[in-house]
């Protein structure tokens, strides 16, 4: 009799242990669908340096994608990756559009991001000086006003290139200005060049004769989009649905580039033959994944960077991208 009750207490403390575990495993999964159904919107930037973010907000292909999830998409506009980067640390914006090196900076300085996705593989930076400017060459620059905009490929790619003339930011003169203020500055004359950014640098060639007298392709480093790190913690299947779209805009432009251009005029309003020399000439479309490639060419910026004092002596350049570059919301294979 004694051997029944045990057995019955047994099972009787079986039952009540699975409903425990039960009750358990119910509430981490209600909690995990609250934590989704908490999501009502998500905020991305768009920017006329990254055209793929133009036909994606142009279609509403976020928002079909969302749709279903019941979250809205908020856009906001990014006038360059320092204002991305800003929008990005103060949280709003889940999601913005940033050249590599501009990111690895931004994350060095205690930016909580991580870089998720390739949006093109531009050489949309060089250095400008206007028409009859006697300037040919970096080494040119010693005593003279730069219009830069800072925390920026164009302002990564202008320390670059004054360390290898043997220069640094103590021997010009920069002036802080936004992208399309910088190129306002140089056709005014109100300084002697720019540190240069399209499609403003395309217009500045093509409406006013602004020569580019420093090139340099693989010095810009490529178009990344970023996530902040809290968000793709908590809205991890988010963040793949937000790609899986960017994905659908980039192939559709990379299949359509006259629909790609149409798109973009009508955001920028700029004159057809602009666009031609940004999109045609000095836009890749054909990458998305990210890894190491991106990381090689960030890499160089940031060691170039440190060796030019703007970055603190103790930066870690490799370690910061290790936690930076994060491919596991797009699948490899594309």
């Amino acid at each position: 009799m004694s051997s029944i009750r045990s057995f019955n207490r047994f099972a009787i403390n079986r039952r009540a242990l699975g409903g425990l575990f039960a009750g358990a495993a119910f509430l981490a999964l209600s909690g995990a669908a609250a934590v989704a159904s908490d999501l009502k919107e998500v905020a991305i930037d768009f920017a006329t340096y990254n055209p793929v973010s133009l036909v994606l907000k142009k279609q509403g292909l976020l928002e079909k994608a969302l749709e279903k999830d019941g979250i809205k998409v908020r856009w906001v506009q990014s006038a360059g990756s320092n204002k991305a980067l800003e929008f990005l640390n103060a949280g709003s914006i889940d999601f913005g559009s940033t050249a590599g090196s501009a990111a690895l900076v931004a994350r060095i300085n205690g930016n909580p991001i991580k870089s998720i996705y390739v949006y093109s593989r531009p050489e949309w930076t060089a250095l400008v000086a206007g028409k009859d400017s006697p300037i040919s060459k970096v080494a040119d620059l010693k005593g003279k006003r730069v219009a830069v905009t800072r925390g920026t490929d164009p302002h990564i790619f202008l320390v670059r290139a004054l360390a290898e003339a043997g220069l640094t930011d103590k021997d010009v003169k920069f002036v802080l200005l936004q992208h399309a203020d910088g190129r306002l500055a140089l056709s005014r004359g109100d300084v002697d060049a720019w540190a240069g950014l399209d499609p403003m640098m395309a217009a500045a060639e093509v409406e006013e004769g602004a020569k580019l007298f420093y090139r340099k392709p693989e010095a810009n480093t490529w178009g990344i989009l970023n996530v902040r790190e809290d968000f793709a913690k908590k809205h991890p299947d988010v963040v793949k649905k937000v790609l899986a779209a960017y994905e659908e805009a980039r192939k559709w432009a990379l299949a359509n580039p006259d629909g790609l251009k149409e798109e973009f005029i009508a955001v920028t309003k700029l004159p057809k033959a602009v666009v031609d020399r940004q999109i045609d000439q000095r836009t890749e479309l054909t990458h998305s994944v990210i890894g190491e490639p991106q990381r090689q060419s960030i890499q160089a910026a940031g060691d170039a960077l440190l060796a030019a004092g703007v970055l603190p002596a103790g930066a870690k350049v490799k370690e910061t991208l290790d936690v930076l570059i994060d491919p596991q919301y797009l699948p490899a294979a594309r």
